[in-house]
């Protein structure tokens, strides 16, 4: 009995030593508790970030920019974020100490939601439409470039600023043929407003002429120097909580709904579903697995963020992302 409780006794010191051992790593996100945050509770319910002798606490954002002056300023030491955003913020604020970790998502979803019955099925259809774009929409911001990638005529398209709220509304009733926004977004605001599918096109800019990243996990350099091996563990896990989420979207979503019960859970793996098969599991992350950037690939697509936007410094893709706390590929494999 006596043997029995010692035994007892020094398990429970053996945890508690753990616990008291693990990192509070706060997260920010970019976004709110909808699917495509799924992962990264997936990754804290798995144990993942347990592993890594991580505690990592998540917090919603309130769009693509948000987490970027979080991470900067030291308030939290991970975030995630648009690269693109990212480059301009560093461009603006040179030295600030953040930068990308890990690419998520491989494609960005912006994109341009149109319906086919309004004739909008392909780029070159927007000539002679009218296109709903709300002004501070990340998609919009990108439209210039794809125009060109696309050789639209611009003078031929009708831009009607429209808000967040109306955006998608304005597309069902028809006032617009065609709004920009993120392709799983719109595409689900639209379905919910009774919109048929099959009605629906959505035109991935990704995937008509445009080589810009999307989110990816930033970093506070002063913490990623003073911490590596945090910042790799913390990656690794992230890693397997895309990798669980994949071969298991139900699971990954019963954690996201114990965080935001008043999410639909059946609208949020849809969500989460789409954000995987045009975002995140592309054939380049399928064959070299997630988190990586092509360095021929990023300059092009500084070369394209520069129609749109006007450096006040000279681009240089080593201060956007670092490769150096990435774990070994096998442990990026999503499948």
């Amino acid at each position: 009995m006596l043997k029995r409780t010692l035994a007892a006794f020094a398990a429970t010191a053996t945890l508690a030593s753990a616990a008291m051992a693990e990192t509070d790593v706060p997260f920010a996100l970019d976004w709110k508790f909808e699917g495509p945050a799924a992962p990264y509770f997936t990754a804290i319910d798995n144990g993942h970030f347990g592993a890594a002798d991580l505690n990592v606490e998540i917090s919603a954002g309130q769009g693509s920019l948000d987490a970027i002056p979080k991470v900067a300023s030291g308030a939290f030491p991970m975030g995630f974020a648009d690269i693109n955003s990212l480059v301009k913020f560093l461009d603006q604020n040179p030295g600030a100490p953040v930068t990308a970790v890990m690419m998520v998502y491989d494609k960005p979803p912006f994109a341009i939601v149109g319906r086919k019955s309004l004739g909008v099925s392909e780029p070159k259809d927007l000539e002679g439409r009218v296109l709903g774009a709300p002004p501070p929409d990340g998609a919009w911001a990108q439209f210039p470039a794809f125009a060109t990638a696309n050789n639209l005529d611009v003078d031929k398209i009708t831009v009607e600023p429209v808000g967040f709220p109306t955006r998608e509304p304005m597309l069902a009733e028809g006032n617009v043929a065609a709004v920009t926004g993120f392709s799983f977004s719109s595409f689900l605001n639209l379905v919910r407003l009774g919109v048929p599918e099959d009605d629906i096109s959505t035109i991935l800019m990704a995937d008509h002429g445009l080589e810009l990243y999307g989110n990816a996990i930033i970093v506070n350099t002063d913490f990623a120097e003073a911490n590596p091996e945090i910042v790799t563990g913390f990656l690794t896990a992230i890693a397997a909580g895309w990798k669980d989420a994949i071969a298991n979207p139900e699971a990954a979503i019963a954690s996201l709904i114990e965080r935001n019960p008043a999410a639909d859970a059946a609208l949020e793996q849809r969500r989460l579903q789409l954000a995987i098969d045009a975002n995140v599991l592309t054939e380049n992350v399928a064959a070299n697995g997630m988190g990586g950037v092509d360095a021929a690939r990023m300059e092009t697509a500084l070369g394209q963020l520069a129609e749109t936007y006007e450096f006040q410094n000279a681009p240089d893709a080593s201060l956007y992302f670092t490769d150096a706390y990435l774990p070994a590929a096998d442990a990026r494999k999503l499948k």
